[in-house]
Formats: C-alpha cells, structure tokens, sequence
C-alpha cells in the first residue's frame, strides 16, 4: 500500500517560519497530485496547498503569499515552507498523495498528521 510520513512541526512564535516534509512511500504506480491540508480544533479540514506533477500549484486563500508547496518527485517527497505564521495557522496538519496503486486509479491517501502550533 501507501504510507505517508510527515515531519517538521512543532511550536513556533508568531511571524516565524516552519518547513514541514512528506515521504510517500509504498507499492504506488505513479503519483499525481501531492499537498497539504489541515485541521483546526472545531474546524473542517482545508486545503493549505497542492502541487501536481508538472509542478502547477494552487493554495488556500490563507496561505497564498506566505507558503510555499514544492516536491521532489525522485524522492517522493512533498514540502510545505510555511513564513510569517499566524496564530490561526495552529492546527494538524495532514499530508495528502494521489496515487495510482496496482490496479486502483488515482485515489487520495492521508498522512497521520503533524501538528503545528503557533503561539502568541
């Protein structure tokens, strides 16, 4: 199957900056689309930012002008550079893979989560 493993949260001050890092790995054909969700105490899941395969990008209204989602795809690998942290940033935050496993197409798997916190 397909696992995926954050790193990089924690407790950070507000302003500051934090980089969080996915690896994807498992028995996957391709992967299409990777990124970043999260999940505020009492809040839906949102999206924070996504990147396809050919490196096209798009954010939630939130993050735009102060994340920055890459990946290095040889390694299977996602990152979130996330600046100027606010204190609504604080949340779990979810590693998301589209991936084509055996004969299943493109289907969405999930992170535990890492938990970032921002204090004031």
């Amino acid at each position: 199957q397909v696992q995926l493993v954050e790193s990089g949260g924690g407790l950070v001050q507000a302003g500051g900056s934090l980089r969080l890092s996915c690896v994807v790995s498992g028995t996957f054909s391709r992967i299409n689309a990777m990124g970043w969700y999260r999940q505020a105490p009492g809040k839906q899941r949102e999206l924070v930012a996504r990147i396809n395969n050919g490196g096209s990008t798009n954010y939630g209204e939130s993050a735009k002008g102060r994340f920055t989602v890459s990946r290095d795809s040889a390694k299977n690998t996602v990152y979130l550079q996330m600046n100027s942290l606010e204190l609504e940033d604080t949340g779990v935050y979810y590693c998301n893979a589209n991936a084509w496993v055996g004969s299943r197409p493109f289907q969405d798997y999930w992170g535990q989560g890492t938990q970032v916190t921002v204090s004031s």
